[in-house]
């Protein structure tokens, strides 16, 4: 049985109710608890996974130190060891929120990097504190302070950001959709997730993202560095600290 993605419907939901589904190998012995759903995004799309606590009906509080992707669309929890849990037990999942807003925050305003810096993306990271594109730039070079006034308008503009589903077939009707170079959308369920920006970016994405670009709040382009003759990483951070959102 696969996990359902309660994150990808309520991304702003810090706590829920779950089911434990299964624990690999005796009991608890090597930490990973796959439940029925999960508010906790597993790593991958450089977004990394998410950290919290299960707290069980008899009130213990167990730590989630990471999320990752399982088979089978199974999610896997990484707790420690000889947690105690065991297949059909309630827990209450509570996420990091201040740190998983923070990664919302990033991804949006990642997202909308793309856009100032129209060419193709070979690699990224988003971090609480800080994230990263790379870029194959060829001869294009870009300016810091430029790029950070034009990021900081999109964000002010407040756009909507909403995410929507398309058929592979569509996707692969408009190739110009996909923006990353070295990593190809997930396929193989006849549908590919799309997020939204507004009229202003439009893009293949499974992450986590806020409601709206002013949301993200003021940011800046930190660095621009050579990763190679073509490859460029602008890195960008927080022009204020970030908050613990809604």
């Amino acid at each position: 049985m696969s996990t359902a993605l309660t994150f990808r419907e309520l991304p702003y939901a810090r706590e829920s109710l779950a089911t434990v589904l299964s624990t690999t190998g005796a009991i608890g012995d090597d930490g990973v608890v796959v439940t029925d759903a999960t508010l906790f995004y597993p790593h991958g799309g450089g977004q990394p996974g998410d950290r919290g606590v299960f707290i069980t009906a008899d009130g213990r509080t167990l730590t989630v130190h990471d999320t990752r992707k399982g088979a089978n669309g199974q999610v896997h929890h990484l707790l420690d060891p000889n947690h105690g849990l065991e297949a059909g037990q309630s827990v209450t999942q509570q996420i990091d929120w201040a740190r998983r807003y923070a990664h919302m925050r990033m991804h949006t305003a990642l997202h909308l990097l793309s856009v100032v810096v129209p060419h193709g993306v070979t690699g990224g990271s988003i971090g609480a504190d800080r994230g990263r594109l790379d870029f194959d730039l060829g001869e294009a070079s870009f300016d810091k302070e430029e790029l950070s006034e034009r990021l900081n308008a999109l964000i002010a503009a407040d756009y909507p950001v909403t995410s929507e589903w398309i058929s592979e077939a569509e996707l692969d009707a408009r190739p110009e959709l996909v923006k990353t170079m070295s990593v190809a959308p997930p396929r193989g369920a006849g549908e590919i997730r799309m997020v939204r920006i507004g009229d202003v970016d439009y893009q293949p994405c499974g992450g986590t993202h806020v409601a709206s670009t002013a949301e993200v709040g003021p940011i800046q382009v930190a660095s621009i560095k050579n990763r190679g003759a073509r490859n460029r990483r602008f890195t960008l951070t927080w022009a204020e600290a970030p908050g613990g959102g809604q």
